[in-house]
């Protein structure tokens, strides 16, 4: 961690720490059927990064079948005799390792407290398979594709950016990032490598809505700046049916909003059975 660690805050990490032990030869019966209808690995933890306030990425390493980019895994803890199991979406690409998620601690959640106290050598679960369907393949080929992402929903769109296929089938991508301050702007790093990479073809605006201070970033909400034509000002890039994808990932007041703003514009909701125009994925 970055910050320094009172008293109470060892004691509960060293209470967590016991707890989190895992003994797979001892599981109670509500662990039983737990594993019943969830296949899980175990896996190491192999780094911790503390952004800010309450944003961590955790680094795992875990024989993880294969997944596709945008796909998330489970990740659980033993607590109280109970398995206690949250998805969380993954950051690395397919062919990288160690597993990387981004998450956001939730001071009273029964998982993301833990996880963010865990150290470098502590054990934990991970489901044997990745799932969703946040993927590149209910994505239709245009000539731009939008990225909107609200708190650690930037995450998945590191991980789909990280791979060939956003780049072969679009002329350009616009990675939109809402947070609240300047201190959530997180990956920085991996953000400028892209924009190395892709030059013109890659741009990345950032939006706050509780702090104003000269630079980059964008003040308003995404929906706000989308309804003033701030967003595709910044992007130099129009949003329309013939043109361009969107895919909406994070808060579900940010996905509805901007979904009533697409429809009204006639752009409308990908399906299999009859491609549109955006995709969404909610996270809470």
């Amino acid at each position: 961690m970055t910050q320094v660690e009172t008293n109470a805050h060892r004691a509960r990490k060293l209470k967590i720490a016991t707890t989190n032990q895992i003994s797979p030869g001892e599981r109670t019966p509500t662990q039983e059927s737990t594993l019943m209808t969830e296949d899980w690995i175990e896996g190491q933890v192999v780094g911790l990064r503390h952004w800010s306030d309450n944003l961590y990425s955790l680094k795992i390493d875990a024989p993880l079948q294969s997944f596709v980019a945008g796909q998330y895994i489970k990740l659980a803890l033993d607590i109280d005799e109970k398995r206690v199991g949250r998805p969380y979406s993954l950051v690395n690409a397919p062919e990288e390792r160690p597993l990387e998620i981004y998450f956001n601690e939730v001071p009273d959640g029964p998982l993301s407290p833990r996880l963010s106290d865990l150290a470098i050598g502590d054990r934990l679960w991970v489901s044997a398979k990745a799932g969703g369907v946040f993927t590149m393949d209910n994505v239709v080929s245009r000539r731009h594709l939008w990225m909107l992402a609200t708190g650690t929903a930037l995450g998945v769109y590191l991980s789909l950016l990280k791979t060939p296929e956003p780049w072969e089938r679009f002329e350009r991508v616009i990675l939109i990032q809402g947070a609240r301050h300047s201190g959530e702007l997180t990956y920085p790093e991996t953000i400028a490598k892209l924009k190395d990479q892709f030059g013109e073809r890659f741009t990345f605006i950032s939006t706050l809505t509780r702090e104003q201070q000269p630079g980059p970033s964008l003040q308003g909400r995404i929906t706000s700046l989308l309804e003033q034509g701030a967003l595709e000002q910044a992007a130099d890039a129009k949003i329309s049916a013939k043109d361009s994808h969107l895919m909406l990932c994070g808060n579900s007041a940010m996905i509805k909003e901007v979904r009533a703003w697409l429809e009204a514009k006639g752009l409308h909701r990908h399906k299999r059975t009859e491609p549109g125009h955006y995709t969404t994925e909610q996270y809470h």
